[in-house]
């Protein structure tokens, strides 16, 4: 572009110098005169001077192009306070200014940009982005329990807006050499970069997201650190500050990164699911990022079957015990790995998942026992169970038995009762035969309550008459001590 400028001077400084004497009837332009010998110059003979190469005007143009955007970039760093909107207005709106010519300029280039030019633009990102927020005054509340409230938007965004677009036409250009620009793009600007995604305002982590991925993309040399990195905020996240606003953006951007790994999956990548994504179901905020959550693991088991076994494992070893809410969340998950499981992988975790969705089914709670009821209307799901029915069948019947009996819920019973209904099409016998244990089961459990409410009957009434007699049920007898026993002494080490 600034080639043609010039050479379009150039070609108009030619035709005004030629006098319009081109034209039809006009006299013969008179030949130039000799040029003088080199003795004429004087009386050392000294040469004429050589006029000047286009190889060097092309330098200049590119120097003073380059200095001019270095200029204009330099304008840009000066940091001001926008707290105080009517402070330093004329110079604030000098600056925006200056920003969007610096987007339209790097947009419209034909020509890359120089190591200078990158380094200077590199500066300005890191002087008007990188920056320390404020404290948060944070209440009792958790991140699940405020998700209604109204978002903060920071008042430099007025500026801040404008700064991101230049950074994101700066690392999609083609005219950025990313070679170079990695020199400057490196550990400790991705690193600062990443740290913003705490920013409250959510339009921020919102191009945050989209930059990250286009230097995830552009910069192949910064993939390993940027996925320790963001493994390291998880892992601050889970187990030390139980809050970060940007993890749903986080985890937004890494569903298309997992979703791009190479099969078979590396051992790193194995190990990112267990020790970072995993570990991510235990905090209460998990609601705000559970969707993109639940992609990022997903794409790894469509990448690999085998990993379901793992990835239910780790829902069994984080399942919420007295969050209701978080519960029923999770049991939605379930549904959603368990229609990608393999029937070996479902057959390895069978057991101790049905225990866990028995105790779900009983639950006083009516929308996670009904959850965990519609399990059975996932086909995939229902086909494995049918076919895993003398395993599974032993472990669900007894709490679908005490539903029919003493749940409290209408839904919840007439689900129950189409449950039953399909075990018992399914196979009749088996049905009669968990039936019958568990009337068996019942009445143990009545005699072992009887005996040990005689026993606290009559504990209360010795304490009553004020002397203490040992007290032992009729039929309950407990083996005398051997008389040969020795008593020793135990050492101390």
């Amino acid at each position: 572009m600034w080639k043609q400028f010039i050479g379009k001077l150039s070609w108009k400084s030619m035709k005004s110098s030629s006098g319009g004497g081109g034209g039809a009837g006009s006299p013969p332009a008179k030949p130039p005169p000799p040029l003088p010998s080199p003795r004429e110059n004087g009386a050392a003979g000294k040469p004429s001077a050589s006029p000047p190469s286009p190889l060097a005007g092309a330098g200049a143009e590119v120097r003073s192009r380059e200095e001019a955007f270095i200029q204009k970039v330099n304008i840009c760093c000066v940091v001001y306070d926008f707290s105080d909107r009517g402070k330093d207005s004329p110079e604030k709106e000098r600056k925006r200014q200056m920003l969007m010519s610096l987007v339209d300029c790097i947009g419209a280039a034909e020509e890359p940009l120089t190591e200078t030019m990158i380094a200077a633009c590199v500066r300005m990102f890191a002087a008007n982005l990188f920056r320390v927020f404020p404290p948060k005054v944070r209440s009792g509340t958790t991140a699940s329990e405020t998700e209604e409230d109204e978002p903060f938007f920071d008042p430099s965004w007025y500026h801040l807006q404008v700064v991101y677009e230049f950074l994101l036409r700066f690392v999609t250009s083609p005219l950025v050499d990313a070679k170079v620009a990695r020199k400057y793009v490196d550990s400790a600007f991705v690193s600062k970069l990443l740290d913003l995604f705490d920013s409250d305002d959510p339009r921020e982590r919102d191009c945050l997201k989209t930059i990250l991925h286009r230097i995830y993309g552009k910069f192949m040399g910064n993939r390993p650190f940027i996925r320790k990195a963001v493994s390291n905020i998880f892992y601050r996240f889970v187990f030390e500050t139980d809050h970060h606003n940007g993890i749903a953006e986080l985890l937004e951007v890494f569903g298309s990164v997992i979703s791009g790994f190479a099969k078979p999956l590396k051992e790193e990548h194995k190990l990112f699911l267990w020790k970072a994504l995993i570990p991510l179901h235990k905090p209460k905020s998990v609601g705000v990022y559970l969707p993109q959550l639940t992609y990022c693991i997903t794409q790894f088991i469509e990448k690999e079957p085998k990993l379901a076994g793992t990835v239910i494992r780790g829902l069994l070893k984080y399942w919420p015990v007295t969050n209701s809410q978080k519960e029923v969340m999770f049991l939605g998950e379930l549904e959603e790995v368990l229609e990608l499981t393999d029937m070996a992988e479902f057959q390895k975790c069978m057991i101790p998942l049905f225990r866990r969705i028995a105790c779900c089914l009983n639950n006083s709670h009516f929308q996670i026992a009904e959850r965990a009821l519609f399990l059975w209307n996932n086909e995939h799901l229902f086909d494995m169970i049918s076919q895993n029915r003398q395993v599974i069948l032993p472990i669900v019947y007894p709490a679908l038995e005490r539903n029919t009996r003493w749940h409290w819920n209408q839904s919840v019973l007439n689900v129950t009762m189409n449950v039953r209904k399909m075990f018992h099409d399914m196979d009749e016998r088996l049905l009669l035969a968990c039936q019958n244990n568990f009337e068996e089961e019942e009445e143990t459990r009545a005699a072992t309550e009887e005996r040990r409410r005689l026993m606290w009957e009559q504990l209360e009434r010795s304490a009553a008459r004020g002397y203490h007699q040992p007290v032992i049920a009729a039929d309950v007898s407990f083996p005398p001590p051997p008389s040969s026993a020795r008593l020793v002494a135990p050492t101390v080490t």
